[in-house]
């Protein structure tokens, strides 16, 4: 699908599911987007076989289920295996996220959450063990999250 294909009806639909996928049926978008139940529906299975919505998580307060610490590790590796690397970066205990970073020297973002700094520790360690250097460490306070304004069609 090319990005041209995404119309102000698949961007509310997209908006809609970022607000809350959960509890946004698909008349309730069809309302939104005066069309019917029946497009919408058809339209999100498009745009899931599209690779266009990847699929539906829980958003996670980590802190509040036990695990305080959030720590974004700033990683350099060599460009042609970094992107070889993320399935075995994720498999790490830990790992919630990897992002491929194409700016700067480093070039891989790994967020790790854990309890205190021994869950921490040994996810660096095995960084290390894969053959990445990790360059910066950030405790991170919050994280908050909002829909693209974009697909907002406001």
């Amino acid at each position: 699908m090319a990005e041209d294909d995404v119309d102000d009806v698949d961007q509310a639909i997209l908006h809609a599911l970022q607000e809350d996928a959960r509890n946004m049926s698909s008349g309730d978008i069809a309302e939104r987007t005066e069309t019917s139940g029946s497009t919408v529906r058809k339209r999100i299975q498009r745009l899931e076989s599209d690779g266009i919505i990847k699929g539906y998580s829980a958003e996670i307060d980590y802190q509040a289920s036990g695990y305080p610490l959030r720590m974004l590790l700033f990683c350099t590796a060599s460009i042609p295996e970094r992107g070889e690397l993320i399935p075995g970066i994720l498999s790490i205990d830990g790992v919630v996220s990897v992002q491929e970073l194409v700016t700067g020297e480093q070039n891989l973002l790994v967020t790790v959450v854990g309890k205190d700094d021994d869950d921490i520790t040994p996810v660096a360690q095995e960084l290390l063990e894969m053959g990445l250097t990790v360059a910066d460490e950030v405790l991170v306070r919050s994280h908050e999250t909002t829909p693209f304004g974009e697909f907002g069609g406001e």
